[in-house]
C-alpha cells in the first residue's frame, strides 16, 4: 500500500479554486506548474487535484441538488403542499441556498483575488505601505499590518486571510523576511527602491557626452584642416623653391652661354694668329 494520503488544508483547497477559475478545469498540470498556486500544490499530484476537485464540486451541489429534490416532491405530492409544512420549510429551504450562494460569491472573490494580478500587486502595494509606515525594526505581525491596512483601505470579509497567504508568498519570494511571527521588508528590496531616485542625475551629465563628442569632431576637424593647410603650404613652399631652382639654372646657362660665345671668339683671333689679351 502506499503512503496514507494528507488531509487538504484550506490553503490548498482555495489555492485549487483559484487555479480552475484561471486555468479551466481539467488543466491540472498547468495548475500544479503555476508559480502562484505551485508553493501550495507542490505536495499533490494531478489526479489528487482532479479527484479533490470533483469532491468539491459534488459538496457545493449537494445542497442544491437537495433543495431542487424537495422542491420536485412538494409539486408532486398535492396533499402535502395543502398543509402548512411547506410554507415553513420554504424559508428554511431558501435560507442555505442564499447562504450557499454568498459562500460561492465570497470562494469566489477570494480566488479573483489569488489569481487577478492587479489585486494581488494591490495587495502587496499595501503591505509594503503598512511596513514602511510602522517601520518597526523587529518587523510587524500579522494583526499589526490588518489593522493599519484596514483603516485606510476597504478590504472584504477574508482579508486576514488573503493576507496571511500573500504574506506567505512574498517570504518565498525573498521579498520579505518573517522574524518568528513578525514581517518587515528585507534591506536588500528597500537599498533597491532608493536605488532609481538618482537616476535623473544619472541622466544629466550625459548630455555634456554629447557635447564633448560633437568638440572632439570639430577639434578633430580643425586639425585636419589644420594639417590641409600646413601640406598646402609646404607645397606651396617647395613650388617656390623650385621656381627659384629654375630661375638659378636659367642664369647659369645664360653665364655658360656668354662663357661659350667668349671662348669661341678667343679660339677664332687665336686662329687668326691675333693676340689675345685677357684682362
Amino acid at each position: 500500500m502506499g503512503n496514507p494520503k494528507q488531509k487538504w488544508t484550506s490553503e490548498e483547497e482555495e489555492a485549487l479554486r483559484a487555479g480552475v477559475a484561471k486555468h479551466g478545469t481539467g488543466k491540472w498540470k498547468n495548475i500544479q506548474k503555476d508559480p502562484e498556486f505551485n508553493p501550495y500544490l507542490y505536495s499533490r499530484s494531478n489526479i489528487d487535484l482532479k479527484d479533490k476537485w470533483r469532491n468539491m464540486s459534488l459538496s457545493a451541489n449537494g445542497q442544491g441538488s437537495r433543495d431542487k429534490s424537495r422542491a420536485s416532491k412538494a409539486k408532486a405530492n398535492p396533499d402535502a403542499s395543502a398543509t402548512p409544512l411547506p410554507s415553513a420549510q420554504i424559508p428554511a429551504s431558501s435560507t442555505p441556498a442564499a447562504n450557499d450562494a454568498s459562500a460561492d460569491a465570497i470562494m469566489d472573490d477570494s480566488s479573483k483575488c489569488l489569481l487577478d494580478g492587479k489585486t494581488a500587486s494591490k495587495y502587496n502595494a499595501m503591505i509594503y505601505e503598512a511596513l514602511s509606515t510602522l517601520k518597526d525594526p523587529n518587523g510587524s505581525d500579522t494583526s499589526a499590518i490588518v489593522s493599519f491596512i484596514e483603516q485606510r483601505h476597504e478590504v472584504p470579509l477574508n482579508f486576514r486571510r488573503l493576507l496571511s497567504s500573500r504574506l506567505r508568498r512574498l517570504v518565498s519570494q525573498d521579498k520579505l523576511e518573517k522574524v518568528q511571527n513578525c514581517y518587515r521588508i528585507k534591506r536588500d528590496i528597500l537599498l533597491g527602491a532608493k536605488t532609481p531616485a538618482p537616476k535623473p542625475k544619472d541622466v544629466r551629465p550625459k548630455q555634456p557626452q554629447t557635447t564633448n563628442y560633437l568638440g572632439d569632431t570639430i577639434e578633430e576637424a580643425a586639425v585636419t584642416a589644420a594639417y590641409k593647410v600646413a601640406e598646402a603650404e609646404n607645397k606651396s613652399f617647395v613650388a617656390a623653391e623650385a621656381v627659384k631652382e629654375a630661375e638659378r639654372v636659367a642664369r647659369m646657362a645664360e653665364d655658360t652661354d656668354i662663357l661659350l660665345q667668349l671662348a669661341s671668339e678667343i679660339f677664332e683671333k687665336c686662329s687668326r694668329g691675333e693676340i689675345v689679351m685677357m684682362a
